[in-house]
């Protein structure tokens, strides 16, 4: 198996590895971020939420992967764009991070007001509202604002190059711009992220990214498309 074959099933496998540990992750954080005695069922599912936390860090590495991984092939066709891809999808990746530690911070303060026993709650619900702000507003710029400025930059490579086939570029530019859009709907209050709608712009760029994982797994990048990018890419060297 040559380096580009090896590359292709790296990067299918990271994009189905974000996409799993994201949803679990998602899911793993419910007693802590969602209901209003959130203070008392955090820290009664501290080990849940850790889970979640080390779910939303696989999230980030697997990220972080498909860029660097990526980069050496869609450097060949445009170098600027490519580093765009890597800079701002680790810009995404620290945006996640961000997310990751306010809801550690918010288990920490779950346990100190389980700890305090039966404290003013008031000062502790002020404390937590901002934590899981903090979540939120993470929430919304990585997995959409980001997601959907990366999506479209390896996407259009992808269409130009022929790199895959274009039926998933395609894909990938119309999920790329829907959740992008749903990002500025949700900024400007239009609708919740979680909602909807909210699942309605997100699932082309779900699509998209599925796809185009099964495909680079069982089929891997195009050979030619590969050749014929190396090749100019020599003569740009050259020149």
């Amino acid at each position: 198996m040559n380096s580009n074959r090896k590359a292709a099933k790296i990067v299918g496998v990271l994009f189905i590895l974000a996409a799993v540990t994201a949803v679990i992750g998602l899911n793993l954080y419910d007693p802590i971020l969602n209901g209003p005695d959130y203070l008392l069922k955090g820290s009664e599912h501290a080990n849940q939420v850790i889970l979640g936390a080390l779910m939303e860090l696989m999230l980030v590495v697997s990220a972080v992967g498909t860029a660097t991984t990526m980069y050496p092939l869609l450097r060949k066709y445009n170098e600027t764009i490519a580093l765009w891809h890597v800079c701002f999808r680790f810009l995404e990746a620290v945006i996640i991070t961000v997310g990751v530690i306010s809801v550690l911070s918010l288990l920490t303060l779950s346990r100190e007001f389980v700890a305090a026993g039966t404290p003013d709650p008031s000062s502790f619900h002020s404390s937590g509202i901002i934590l899981k702000a903090i979540h939120d507003w993470t929430f919304m710029l990585g997995p959409l604002f980001m997601l959907g400025i990366n999506t479209v930059m390896y996407s259009y490579i992808f269409y130009k190059t022929k790199l895959v086939p274009r039926f998933i570029s395609i894909l990938g530019m119309t999920g790329a711009t829907c959740v992008f859009v749903c990002s500025l709907f949700v900024m400007f209050g239009v609708f919740p992220q979680i909602s909807f709608w909210g699942a309605v712009l997100a699932v082309p760029v779900a699509a998209n990214e599925m796809i185009l994982a099964v495909w680079l797994i069982l089929k891997g990048f195009n050979e030619n498309a590969i050749t014929t990018l190396t090749a100019k890419s020599e003569r740009k060297a050259a020149i």
